[in-house]
């Protein structure tokens, strides 16, 4: 890893990326399912759900929800009977997950304060990797799909939901002012917290476009590796097998 990495337009040293990342989802664990319908018009959640129809999702499957956090993606694996760990990194997101879990009346899930970047998990253990808006703010990529990589089995399907470059013109345009000047606004008005938001906007604007992203995951061993763009690129889920 080179000896800074981006914090959205800053260039910072690893660790304190790492550090500030925690810092952002501390301070909007409480409001951050409010503000993804405000910032998506709601339409995350039909991301999500074409995102788990992709997975698909077995009874008994053991299933790695890597920073799942407040559960939105554990819940609908859930429903299909599949056995699945919420694993994050930020004890905050945790906890709001596992409010959420107990208020709906979910239970069987495992719960897990977890670095994508180092697993504690044994090799080949799970049948799917799961991550959902949660790969561009890990320090180190290539470590989190090398150690995705490591804790499937043979056979084991790693799926990323992450936003992505819309190449649709005009509408990239149009999302580029909407993102830097509305939504950090939103953050203010709805979270009491403009600078988080303003971070999560640039960190999109960093993070590689599909195919640069597609590389890496094929980089980490996987093979039959996709991009799967949805509004044009705006957002895509990538996948890729373990074989």
């Amino acid at each position: 890893m080179s000896e800074t990495v981006s914090f959205g337009y800053e260039e910072v040293p690893p660790d304190e990326k790492t550090r500030r990342v925690g810092g952002v989802f501390t301070s909007v664990a409480a409001r951050y399912d409010l503000m993804n319908d405000a910032m998506s018009g709601g339409m995350h959640r039909l991301w999500k759900d074409r995102f788990v129809r992709r997975v698909k999702p077995r009874p008994g499957d053991q299933i790695l929800d890597m920073a799942g956090g407040t559960g939105d993606i554990a819940f609908r694996l859930a429903e299909a009977g599949a056995a699945v760990t919420v694993a994050d990194i930020n004890p905050d997101m945790l906890d709001v997950g596992m409010a959420r879990a107990q208020k709906r009346g979910i239970d069987g899930l495992v719960w897990t304060e977890a670095n994508a970047e180092t697993l504690s998990f044994p090799d080949r253990f799970f049948d799917a990797y799961t991550i959902a808006f949660g790969i561009r703010n890990v320090t180190d990529i290539p470590a989190a799909l090398n150690e995705a990589h490591r804790v499937l089995r043979r056979g084991g399907r790693f799926f990323c939901l992450e936003f992505s470059t819309t190449l649709w013109p005009g509408f990239a345009e149009a999302y580029d002012t909407y993102s830097h000047r509305l939504v950090p606004r939103l953050g203010k008005l709805l979270a009491n917290d403009e600078d988080s938001y303003r971070y999560l906007i640039e960190s999109i604007r960093r993070f590689p476009d599909m195919e640069r992203f597609k590389a890496m995951i094929g980089d980490a061993g996987f093979v039959q590796t996709r991009a799967e763009p949805m509004l044009g690129g705006l957002v895509a889920i990538h996948s890729g097998w373990k074989i």
